[in-house]
């Protein structure tokens, strides 16, 4: 399997598990390649992905997007600690969600502990990057980024 069907297939899958996550209505751009280095400024999760595909997938937003999802999802806006909480598990939630879903397309993965992403970060060493925008209604976007490593040792 090349490297850009994995890569479809983890996008896919990513787009997905979303939808399946939140429950708000949403657009979803078409993905973008971003270079290196990639920087954030507010709030985000990166959740390490290993096995046949490896990487990074981070979603990013700022915290009033993140505060809005939990309250569609728990009927309370949260904030502090719980919010960085809730961040870090919302991560886990689509990426787990991802992982499981593709788990019988060929593409072997497994994903890591999410890390909270605070304030101005900056990330290099991959690959290959994609940008996936997600717009929900009423609440504001967020971005899902997918870094791949280690992209040498396929034929793409």
């Amino acid at each position: 399997m090349t490297i850009n069907t994995s890569i479809t297939i983890v996008l896919n899958g990513t787009i997905e598990s979303v939808k399946s996550v939140i429950p708000i209505s949403m657009g979803i751009d078409k993905p973008s390649v971003i270079q290196q280095p990639f920087t954030r400024t507010d709030k985000g999760v990166l959740i390490g992905i290993t096995g046949s595909l490896q990487g990074r997938l981070i979603i990013e937003g700022n915290e009033d997007v993140f505060s809005k999802i939990g309250e569609a999802m728990f009927g309370m806006p949260l904030e502090g600690e719980m919010l960085d909480s809730f961040t870090g598990e919302l991560g886990n939630m689509i990426a787990g969600n991802l992982a499981t879903s593709i788990a019988n397309t060929g593409v072997d993965m497994d994903i890591t502990p999410p890390s909270l992403l605070i304030g101005n970060t900056q990330i290099t060493e991959f690959d290959k990057g994609l940008s996936l925008p997600i717009h929900l209604s009423s609440v504001g976007s967020f971005t899902i980024i997918l870094m791949v490593m280690k992209a040498n040792e396929y034929n793409y």
